[in-house]
């Protein structure tokens, strides 16, 4: 564990930050989740035991491992429970105004020099460090979805973070036991900056080849060894999620590739989001 962070925060409990918030209770951390009521805050929770409790049925953990992670979780709904937090960590909506005017409300609550860090996946860390006061202090940590599983944390570096602030959230990620890279503050990053134009482009060979989305993921999966074809993993994605991201790439590089495809903007509108809608490329009733 880094010696530079021992307590964090997590503010948003939604799939992703209960996912977070889990690797850091089974890592030893110290972890106080806020969510915005206690029925989101219990059902967070509920969750992360019903995982812990899976791991425990196919030998992956004791019981009393299990048990003690989970007494490393406390929840809240009041963002001052975070004061003692070495790091906070936010996984609210993905659009910028909400993120900064969250920003504002931790850099007065906590710590001169806690580390305060967003899990945006598309959006700007500096323009989101650049409501605080203390932008020096502020990082992306770019956990993958689902985070237990995935092993990447993306550690975003700003132009104008101090040396210990990264030091520490780079620890702290290798701590969790994640494959931790350091990234430079570019839209997308390293992975989405690759990955986006190519889920598009599926998504579009749809229309321009009339191929089946079953058909381009096989195709995918046996050629080029890819462990989910590009069509299933924007619906496990969320097609919103996937189009937000598309959207925030193609704004800042005007590339075409990057833009979301007519298709995933009809099926968005629609309602069709994938797996946590039921349906989307594929019927998940």
């Amino acid at each position: 564990m880094a010696s530079a962070v021992q307590r964090i925060g997590v503010v948003g409990l939604g799939a992703m930050g209960a996912g977070i918030a889990q690797v850091g209770i089974e890592a030893g951390f110290e972890v106080v989740g806020r969510e915005v009521t206690a029925d989101l805050a219990d059902a967070a929770s509920g969750r992360i035991g019903h995982f812990l409790a899976r791991k425990v049925e196919k030998g992956q953990q004791t019981q009393d491992e299990s048990k003690a992670a989970l007494g490393r979780l406390s929840t809240t709904t009041d963002l001052a429970d975070l004061a003692t937090c070495d790091l906070v960590i936010e996984a609210i909506v993905e659009e910028l105004g909400p993120k900064r005017a969250l920003f504002v409300e931790l850099e007065r609550i906590c710590d001169a020099e806690a580390v305060l860090a967003t899990n945006t996946s598309a959006l700007s860390v500096t323009e989101i460090a650049a409501a605080t006061t203390r932008p020096d202090r502020v990082v992306g940590l770019h956990f993958f979805n689902p985070a237990p599983l995935m092993p990447l944390v993306e550690v975003v570096r700003t132009a104008i973070v101090a040396d210990d602030a990264f030091a520490a959230a780079l620890a702290f990620a290798q701590g969790l036991g994640k494959e931790a890279v350091p990234c430079p503050d570019t839209p997308g990053f390293l992975v989405n900056r690759l990955l986006i134009p190519m889920l598009n482009d599926a998504v579009r060979m749809l229309d321009e080849t009339a191929a089946a989305p079953e058909d381009v993921d096989r195709a995918l999966k046996a050629g080029a060894g890819w462990p989910m074809g590009p069509l299933a993993l924007i619906d496990l994605i969320g097609l919103d999620v996937h189009a937000h991201a598309a959207e925030a790439l193609w704004q800042a590089h005007r590339e075409e590739r990057m833009a979301p495809p007519a298709r995933l903007l009809r099926m968005v509108e629609a309602g069709h989001l994938g797996r946590k809608a039921g349906r989307g490329f594929y019927d998940h009733g």
